[in-house]
């Protein structure tokens, strides 16, 4: 299992946004999956912070992850496929994990359990159990989400074979270099950045690859950046940079998922509802969406021509 982190991890990930109905259960991605695979991607993470995955009862997930790793196998040669299975106990994140690793995907991702704060011997505890279900597992640190990864308890978790690597969404870039530094003590540890404004930084300290959220509706600047990074273009890496932050711009209209999926909605290339209990953007955000479509509109997703 040391061995596949990088493969898994490096380059672009998108961390998918979930299709939903008005009710908030998953629904088919079909047409998100087919635009994502004509734009070059070759990544993704299901049912993250992005995927609103903890929001969704653990008996609906699993029909959507048999559909978005059956599909995205037919669109990609070899085309990775992680899930997360974050959960604030140990025995739904099992459950969860025994759900993504039926439907086939290629290694689990977990945030430390949420809502309850836990001792570090707990958390280590939480990743070990991962080990039963056999498939590579991701670290994930999303501090403003769960318990955080400090740099003690990822010193613990280099020591279990199953954990290959880690994602990390602090944007704390030099806790983020001290991640890359331990890595290499492991042959074939991966670590990925999750933070969109510091993916070049990210690259320069040496992230094997990034997840950043905007890729969902521009996977394009993300896939240039890496490819300018690895050329050792620093100016066009700055420059994609930049144009990735501009994208930012639109949770200032309406911060996180339900904003991603306004505006994948008027691309047409999915559904703009969310789970509860959060809410779709109202109608001004809505207008404020178009002009923000019509400012970028060389850089958004496209569905692919015919």
């Amino acid at each position: 299992m040391r061995a596949k982190g990088i493969a898994l991890l490096g380059g672009v990930t998108v961390p998918l946004i979930t299709p939903m109905d008005e009710t908030g259960r998953p629904v088919a991605a079909d047409d998100l999956l087919d635009a994502l695979a004509g734009a070059g991607v070759e990544k993704l993470m299901l049912l993250g912070s992005n995927g609103e995955g903890p929001l969704l009862p653990t008996g609906a997930i699993g029909a959507f992850l048999n559909g978005v790793i059956r599909k995205w196998r037919s669109l990609t040669d070899g085309g990775v496929v992680t899930v997360n299975v974050t959960a604030a106990g140990t025995l739904e994140a099992l459950e969860r994990a025994e759900i993504a690793a039926a439907a086939g995907a290629d290694a689990l991702v977990m945030s430390p359990p949420i809502y309850f704060h836990h001792r570090d011997d707990e958390i280590v505890a939480h990743y070990a159990a991962l080990a039963e279900i056999g498939l590579p597992v991701v670290a994930y640190n999303a501090p403003r989400y769960s318990n955080p990864l400090t740099r003690e308890l990822f010193d613990a978790l280099l020591g279990l074979d199953h954990v290959v690597g880690i994602k990390d969404s602090s944007g704390d870039i030099e806790f983020l270099g001290h991640l890359v530094e331990r890595a290499r003590t492991r042959p074939g540890f991966a670590v990925s950045q999750g933070a969109e404004t510091h993916l070049a930084a990210a690259l320069e300290l040496g992230a094997d690859g990034i997840v950043p959220g905007i890729a969902n509706i521009g996977p394009g600047l993300s896939l240039q950046l890496v490819a300018a990074h690895d050329a050792g273009d620093r100016d066009e890496t700055d420059r994609l940079q930049a144009l990735v932050t501009e994208l930012t711009e639109l949770h200032a209209i309406r911060r996180g998922t339900p904003g991603v999926k306004e505006i994948l909605a008027q691309l047409a290339l999915c559904p703009p509802y969310v789970a509860p209990p959060l809410l779709r953007s109202e109608p001004a955000e809505r207008d404020a969406f178009q002009q923000f479509i019509a400012a970028h509109q060389n850089q958004l997703l496209h569905p692919p021509k015919g």
